[in-house]
C-alpha cells in the first residue's frame, strides 16, 4: 500500500483519511509509532495549526506518524489536543494532504466538512 501511494503522489491528487494519513506519511519517508492508548471516540478535540480553530472530530486508530521523522516536503496541519501528536499534514509542493481522523463522520457535526471542498479543489 504504501507502495501505491508513493507512485502516485504527483500523479493524482490524494486526499489520504485515518490509515491513508498514515500510509502518505510512510510514502514521503516518515515514520509510525504505536500509541499506549490508541485514539478512540467521536469527542475527539483536533486544532487546524492553519485556522486556529479547534474541530471536533471521529477517530479510531492505534498508530500515529512520528513527528521528528517528517521530511522537509510534509507540514503539520492538525494536532490531537489529547497528546499533541500529529493529525494532519500536507505536502509542500504536490497536491496531497491528509488527516488522522474521519472527517466523513461529522462528529463536529460539520467541523471538518471544509477537508472535502479542498480535495475537491486539488481535483
Amino acid at each position: 500500500a504504501v507502495a501505491s501511494v508513493r507512485h502516485l503522489l504527483g500523479k493524482k491528487p490524494i486526499f489520504g483519511i485515518c490509515l491513508g494519513h498514515q500510509l502518505l506519511g510512510l510514502a514521503c519517508g516518515a515514520r509510525t509509532f504505536k500509541l499506549k492508548f490508541g485514539h478512540r471516540g467521536s469527542n475527539q478535540p483536533v486544532l487546524n495549526v492553519l485556522s486556529g480553530k479547534v474541530e471536533i472530530t471521529a477517530q479510531n486508530h492505534g498508530f500515529a506518524v512520528q513527528e521528528e521523522t517528517l521530511p522537509a516536503d510534509l507540514e503539520i496541519t492538525h494536532r490531537n489536543l489529547n497528546d499533541n501528536t500529529v493529525a494532519g499534514m500536507r505536502h509542500r509542493r504536490l497536491p496531497a494532504f491528509s488527516v488522522q481522523y474521519h472527517p466523513e463522520a461529522s462528529a463536529g457535526p460539520h467541523d471538518s466538512r471544509y477537508l472535502f471542498e479542498q480535495f475537491r479543489a486539488l481535483l
